[in-house]
């Protein structure tokens, strides 16, 4: 049996990987999470002094795209993927909001979105891959069998990213949280670089009220037709 590829945009906090990883381990797909690998850039821009929420050395970073290796792995453990930043386990440190805060900034950059999507292209070019993000199904997977655009609304994906960092020790604020999310809603729309659209062929999956069992059996019946 053929496998497919599958496609996943959406917003922020919209439960993405969450699905992803949910459908690669039924079908016995591989993940990939595309926003890990935009996240560890960003996370080498600031360690590197290139960039913080208020600014990003665009020019400084790109001369250094060359030195930057960003490399996902299968954790046999966990059962997930795990990002690494030149050899180093960058998993934790990715997920946090001064990350979160300077992500989109490093995004927007031509340079670094052509050099993740080569990576990205060259992982999936045999099929049997679900990849998320906010251009796989557009820019990254123009041809993907199955494309899933995943929205929730604006108070349910705060909630959502506020219980997350809690749950992991977090100091932060709903209200920081909320505004980050509307902030990176606003830059991802209105990039020039590949910007968050729907793809015209995309299935829509507002999971608002869908409890995560409800949108994994919704997606996964997505999945099965397009195989079958």
């Amino acid at each position: 049996m053929d496998k497919i590829t599958i496609a996943i945009d959406g917003y922020s906090s919209c439960g993405k990987s969450t699905l992803a990883k949910q459908l690669a381990s039924k079908l016995n797909y591989t993940y990939v999470d595309s926003g890990a690998m935009y996240r560890a850039i960003a996370l080498f821009a600031i360690e590197n002094g290139l960039a913080s929420k208020d600014f990003v050395k665009k020019d400084e970073l790109i001369s250094k795209l060359d030195n930057v290796d960003v490399d996902l792995k299968y954790d046999s453990d966990s059962g997930g993927v795990t990002t690494f930043l030149n050899g180093k386990n960058v998993e934790e440190e990715i997920r946090t909001m001064r990350v979160s805060e300077v992500v989109s900034l490093v995004s927007v950059i031509k340079e670094v979105r052509a050099k993740l999507r080569s990576l990205q292209q060259d992982l999936g070019k045999r099929g049997g891959v679900v990849m998320d993000g906010r251009d796989i199904g557009t820019a990254v997977f123009p041809n993907a069998e199955l494309k899933i655009f995943m929205t929730a609304s604006p108070d349910i994906r705060a909630q959502r990213r506020f219980d997350e960092l809690k749950a992991k020790g977090k100091e932060v604020s709903i209200t920081d949280v909320r505004a980050n999310l509307i902030s990176r809603d606003q830059e991802d729309t209105s990039r020039k670089e590949d910007p968050l659209i729907q793809a015209d062929d995309a299935l829509v999956l507002d999971n608002s009220d869908l409890t995560p069992d409800q949108q994994l059996k919704l997606a996964l019946g997505w999945a099965q037709d397009r195989i079958g």
